[in-house]
Formats: C-alpha cells, structure tokens, sequence
C-alpha cells in the first residue's frame, strides 16, 4: 500500500491522526495532515483504509 495526502484539500478535522498516529500526524503550524509513513506496514493497512474512507475533505488516497 502508498498512502498519498494532498494538504491542499485538508481542512485539519485530524480524524487521521487520531486513527492511525503511526502514519498519519498534524502540522503544529497549520493543524494540516502530516504523513508520517507513506508505505505503512500491512498490520495498519485496515486503520489507514478506514482513515482514507472517513477523511471529511476526501484528502487521502492509496494505491
């Protein structure tokens, strides 16, 4: 799995974060998602999956 985060679209709600904090986190500066982990290990794949799909502004993807 490759984890993309598009900061443009994030609006900083941080339901990544507090899903997944192993690979995704929020900028101090502007509260914006962070990717920590771009190839997260296959144990987080269902948490990153349920990430991406409860992303309010739709900033996450995965290939």
């Amino acid at each position: 799995m490759e984890v993309h985060a598009d900061r443009t679209r994030c609006i900083g709600a941080g339901m990544c974060a507090l899903t997944v904090p192993e690979v995704f986190d929020q900028d101090e500066d502007d509260g914006l998602v962070t990717l920590l982990d771009p190839h997260p290990p296959r144990a987080t794949h269902p948490a990153v999956r349920l990430a991406i799909a409860t992303c309010p502004a739709g900033a996450l993807t995965s290939a």
